[in-house]
């Protein structure tokens, strides 16, 4: 005997979150019949969902297909699946779907964007003007990364360094591959090296060179961001570069670059330098000169090449070179 105490389609609600994993209205209504009334059997289920018998048996084979009912057996007709069991793996398969579903989408976006450049090249590089507007499209560059950010970091700095630290910092906390080249003179700036220093703690892959080529921000490979001004006379102006033949080939130089590069020291352990020794031996693998060395450290010249003696003679190094070396042997870099 059917219990039509209960009455689903006033106990539905208005915005249900099985549309989310493929059930429909009706089928969550036959679902729920099911639920409370297992025994009822088709027509029983058609009189509590107020549907004819052959609308709730087409809704009957959905919910099989979809794993939240059980086929029929020498025990009896069809019963529903544990709620628990059922509705976990429904999820997880919707999860399946739609990273597939995201990957399809990265491969159209491709053929989009190289279709848009055919029929338009003048789209292949944005022109962005104002500290405003450049601040929004690198805040949009970096929320779009999902593999790896690749960073030409020199002076001149026209724009405050903080909102892009951050910006870095949710990157390295959502696991996306942040790698930085320096160039030396940047880090002779103590609130640069300092920032540089934090950034590795957090996770960033950093290195130096003497000099980099250009200021660059380069987004999975795909899209890239140059400065257009050389000073802040100039204004705040860049160019944002589209996926094309034009960031692969960024994409390589950076590469070639990274290979050139020395990493920028962590900090030996505990015991092994001290503390002043660590810093030291960092700032000379920056590749700083002596003359910002001394005044990171706030010593002259004299007692600086003292304690780069020192060392030397520590790890038996009889220049700068071998010093760097032995100290990467070592661990120290």
């Amino acid at each position: 005997m059917v219990n039509t105490a209960y009455d689903p389609a006033r106990q539905t609600p208005a915005a249900s979150p099985w549309a989310a994993v493929g059930v429909s209205a009706f089928d969550e209504l036959v679902y729920q019949s099911i639920l409370h009334q297992p025994d009822a059997g088709t027509a029983g289920w058609a009189l509590l969902t107020g549907a004819t018998p052959a609308r709730v048996r087409k809704s009957c084979n959905r919910l099989l297909s979809l794993g939240l009912l059980q086929p029929p057996d020498s025990m009896g007709g069809l019963r529903a699946v544990d709620p628990r069991v059922a509705i976990r793996a429904l999820i997880r398969r919707r999860e399946t779907e739609s990273e597939l579903l995201a990957a399809t989408a990265e491969e159209m976006a491709t053929a989009y964007e190289a279709g848009m450049l055919r029929e338009e090249p003048s789209r292949l590089v944005e022109v962005v003007s104002g500290e405003g507007a450049n601040a929004a499209r690198l805040e949009e560059l970096y929320a779009r990364a999902e593999h790896e950010v690749c960073l030409f970091d020199t002076p001149p700095y026209l724009a405050p360094r903080t909102p892009q630290l951050d910006l870095q910092s949710d990157l390295l906390s959502r696991g996306i591959v942040y790698r930085s080249i320096y160039s030396a003179s940047a880090l002779e700036d103590p609130d640069v090296l300092f920032h540089a220093w934090k950034m590795v703690e957090l996770g960033e892959q950093a290195r130096v060179l003497p000099s980099v080529p250009v200021k660059l921000l380069l987004v999975d490979g795909r899209r890239a961001m140059l400065p257009l001004t050389a000073s802040g006379t100039g204004g705040y102006c860049a160019a944002v570069v589209r996926h094309s033949a034009v960031t692969e080939a960024l994409q390589k130089l950076f590469d070639l670059a990274w290979q050139q590069a020395t990493p920028l020291g962590r900090p030996a352990a505990d015991g092994e330098l001290s503390e002043g020794e660590r810093t030291l031996t960092r700032l000379l693998a920056a590749g700083m000169k002596d003359e910002a060395v001394a005044r990171h450290l706030g010593v002259s010249l004299r007692t600086l090449r003292r304690r780069v003696s020192e060392l030397q003679d520590r790890l038996g190094a009889a220049s700068r070179f071998q010093l760097g070396v032995r100290a990467a042997q070592q661990g120290w870099l």
